[in-house]
């Protein structure tokens, strides 16, 4: 069992045709990812990257039973891509684009809440189960098959993680990107819940970022539900108070979401927790080994 995404999902991309959505489509394919068609209005019936063009997300649904979609559309329409994947019946959203409007993140969150479906993202890198599908704009070739879960606020640090614990010979089970925006789907509780739930993970990394209460809201959980070991890390360790430091909720609002508040959080729950980034591989392998 993977989390989230494996050979079998059926991926489309949302955006199929434009740069972007060129680009990392073939990279995605490349890796071996199922990628079955894209969706571009106005292109349906054509045919990108030898796969089927559909107008609309129902069509693609109907036409290849897609049950995934990427979405690499512009932000002042990506909303609206969200919310017709959700009503396509499509059940993983994962969202790359930044710069989504925050009122418009407002009205998607309601939107979905009575929608069987889950949103990844926005403004993340995506998600990657090693050696079976990379959807989302990571460089696969830093991913090896493990039984380590990685959950990340941030792209790079996902990339740096994942790098350090295939060095320690551990590897990935699946890394989500869930995003750094003020309002976004996954949030890193559910995400860590996945990976508790799922039976080849055996250890998770958890990496958060100023700004918010997601965190401690994760750690809080794990303290009370947790059956597995966790590695956490907090980037914004140096920032000043009250700035916005890289992403859009990376603000700090109040005094639990500063860095050493966070931190301090987690190790009182049971997390180990990394000073630097450069420790994150290492104190996992411990962990794995203690």
């Amino acid at each position: 069992m993977s989390v989230l995404v494996n050979k079998d999902s059926k991926i489309i991309v949302q955006g199929f045709t434009g740069n972007e959505g060129t680009f990392h489509a073939e990279q995605m394919i490349a890796y071996g990812t199922n990628i079955v068609g894209g969706v571009t209005p106005g292109k349906g019936g054509s045919v990108h990257l030898d796969r089927p063009v559909f107008n609309t997300v129902s069509d693609a649904v109907s036409g290849v039973s897609a049950n995934t979609s990427i979405i690499f559309v512009p932000p002042a329409f990506a909303a609206d891509a969200i919310m017709e994947a959700a009503e396509a019946g499509i059940s993983i959203i994962i969202c790359i684009t930044e710069g989504i409007p925050t009122k418009d993140m407002i009205i998607v969150k309601e939107y979905l809440s009575d929608k069987q479906c889950t949103l990844v993202g926005p403004n993340c890198p995506g998600v990657i189960t090693p050696e079976e599908a990379k959807c989302g704009i990571m460089p696969g070739f830093v991913f090896k098959k493990g039984r380590i879960g990685v959950v990340s606020k941030s792209g790079t640090l996902t990339y740096e993680a994942a790098d350090q614990v295939v060095k320690a010979g551990l590897g990935i089970s699946t890394a989500i990107g869930i995003g750094g925006d003020p309002i976004i789907g996954t949030t890193t509780k559910e995400a860590v819940q996945l990976f508790m739930n799922d039976s080849e993970t055996d250890g998770i990394i958890m990496i958060g970022e100023i700004g918010g209460q997601l965190e401690a809201d994760a750690a809080k959980w794990i303290k009370e539900n947790g059956t597995k070991p966790v590695v956490g890390f907090i980037a914004g360790q140096t920032a000043p108070e009250g700035r916005t430091m890289g992403h859009a909720g990376a603000i700090v609002g109040g005094s639990e979401d500063t860095a050493e508040a966070k931190m301090k959080i987690m190790e009182e729950c049971g997390i180990t927790v990394a000073h630097s980034p450069a420790e994150i591989g290492k104190l996992m392998f411990d962990r794995m080994n203690s």
